[in-house]
């Protein structure tokens, strides 16, 4: 059992994050807390002309207002927006939180993951806390 999970939260459909809270919730010990964390990747500044002036001031107020009704479900839930690299990120908040387990939803690997990587596959080998990958 666990007393600090991190679960990174993809909205993107083929990521299955119920399936990683439904995970996380038998992990946890009795009293523990899970927090709940998206990252915004950086967009490259010769992209960002193309965006309009609040894009990222609403895509992020819109992440964090859904991930806050998911935490709200959670005992001891909390949730945390925040941008970076993903894998970086991830396992920074991690290390700031003291995050004892991480709990990753991750797709079908295709040949796109072996010549590109994938945010899970770098948590799982970069961590320095358990990671349980759910598919």
């Amino acid at each position: 059992m666990y007393r600090n999970i991190l679960i990174p939260i993809s909205f993107d459909n083929d990521r299955d994050a119920a399936g990683a809270i439904d995970v996380a919730r038998v992990l946890a010990e009795p009293g523990g807390t899970i927090t709940l964390l998206h990252v915004i990747e950086d967009i490259p500044s010769f992209a960002m002309s193309s965006l309009s002036a609040g894009y990222l001031v609403d895509r992020r107020k819109e992440a964090q207002a859904d991930l806050d009704r998911m935490a709200a479900d959670l005992p001891n839930g909390a949730s945390i927006v925040t941008s970076g690299h993903s894998g970086r990120t991830i396992l920074d908040c991690a290390a700031e939180r003291g995050a004892d387990c991480i709990v990753i939803a991750s797709h079908r690997p295709g040949l796109q993951d072996l010549l590109l990587g994938s945010t899970a596959t770098h948590v799982v080998r970069h961590a320095t806390c358990a990671v349980h990958v759910v598919r």
